[in-house]
């Protein structure tokens, strides 16, 4: 029998999503804080910025606080997947307290190998953070009440990346298809939006496209409606004609009052709108779409599946970060959940929430992945 739980029975609440407010209602939120984080505006910083770090450390120091009022955080983990943004993050992190870090991604096809440089471990197995343990005690850091372990939770704790991550972006990606064949329907031509997509979200666009989601969906969506030729786009880029997301909006703007197609309209109000106000999820129709092809991930196959297919179409709960997780609360580590999963995408509207739906991370899934809680326990 396959194990199924959630993550709430692991963090409780003390999870925050992009928009920086923590899901337990008794720690304050980024409207709350920014000011006391030093941002001169209020504004949502993204995970590779310095204020994210400080928001965060902020969070952290305000839930210690709530379990032990004497006794500050001294030292930080730091459990993710990715060398860019939770390298960076890690760094930014260590600017306010002692910080170690392990990054995996499972790459079955390799030897196994685990390297540490400048405080963050990094492997190719997700079954290394058995090695993390000893790493931080040979560091010299205690795991006890004044440390905290802060857990990426996207392709981290679920979805493991390497071993699990396609379903996660199976769900976004199918969000981007319905919300283009629901806008454009029959002039929709999927192999030509896969052609633009696939090409928009590799990192030599990251510039354009900021490496946002909503960007990239609007973007094609104008693209597959007409609005700007793909080809133009392609010449424009490479000739430094344009090279923000602000300035393509303002030519669909100007396209679109011009008499383009009506269709586009209302989407484009909507992104336009929430992009002028300086949202960071501007495309709110496509995350909801997102949530629900998420949630649709989790727990549908029947236990005798194959274990193939079910981490290739499941999002399933990462067993080796829960298990470390557990073993380091047990030894009264504050455990913080952290994702870059836009609120609306993470939350169900309230029509869903009364039909029973749960944030992500209060829905069930199944937990897969080697356990190493015996082999963590036996270390002390």
């Amino acid at each position: 029998m396959i194990e199924r739980t959630n993550l709430q029975a692991t963090l409780g609440d003390l999870v925050v999503y992009r928009n920086l407010e923590p899901a337990d209602e008794r720690v304050r939120g980024l409207p709350e804080i920014w000011q006391e984080i030093g941002l001169s505006g209020y504004r949502i910083p993204r995970k590779a910025e310095p204020e994210y770090a400080a928001a965060v450390v902020h969070f952290l120091d305000q839930a210690q606080a709530l379990r032990f009022p004497k006794r500050p955080l001294k030292r930080l983990l730091y459990i993710g997947d990715t060398v860019m943004n939770d390298g960076t993050a890690i760094v930014n992190l260590g600017q306010h307290r002692p910080i170690l870090g392990i990054i995996c991604t499972e790459r079955p096809g390799e030897a196994k190998k685990v390297r540490i440089h400048q405080g963050i471990m990094t492997a190719n197995r997700w079954g290394a953070l058995q090695d993390f343990v000893p790493f931080v005690r040979q560091e010299g850091f205690p795991i006890d009440e004044e440390m905290a372990a802060i857990i990426d939770l996207d392709k981290t704790a679920m979805g493991a990346k390497g071993r699990n991550d396609g379903p996660i972006d199976a769900a976004r990606v199918e969000a981007v298809r319905r919300t283009v064949v629901e806008v454009l329907g029959s002039q929709f031509d999927m192999k030509r939006f896969r052609v633009v997509y696939d090409e928009l979200k590799q990192p030599p666009y990251h510039p354009f496209t900021a490496d946002n989601q909503d960007y990239l969906t609007y973007i094609c969506l104008m693209v597959g409606g007409g609005i700007y030729d793909d080809e133009t786009l392609r010449a424009d880029l490479a000739a430094g004609r344009l090279s923000t997301f602000a300035q393509f909006i303002e030519v669909c703007a100007e396209r679109l009052q011009a008499g383009a197609l009506s269709e586009l309209l209302p989407v484009h109000q909507e992104v336009y709108a929430n992009f002028r106000r300086g949202d960071p999820t501007p495309f709110k129709s496509f995350r909801y779409r997102e949530y629900e092809e998420t949630v649709a991930r989790m727990d549908f196959l029947p236990d005798e599946t194959d274990p193939a297919r079910l981490l290739a179409e499941e999002i399933v709960i990462t067993r080796e970060v829960m298990d470390l997780a557990r073993f380091l609360q047990e030894r009264g580590v504050l455990l913080f959940g952290l994702s870059d999963k836009p609120d609306e995408a993470s939350f169900p509207r309230a029509e869903l929430a009364g039909e029973g739906y749960a944030p992500i991370h209060r829905t069930r899934m199944k937990v897969m992945g080697g356990a190493i809680y015996e082999e963590l326990d036996a270390l002390t």
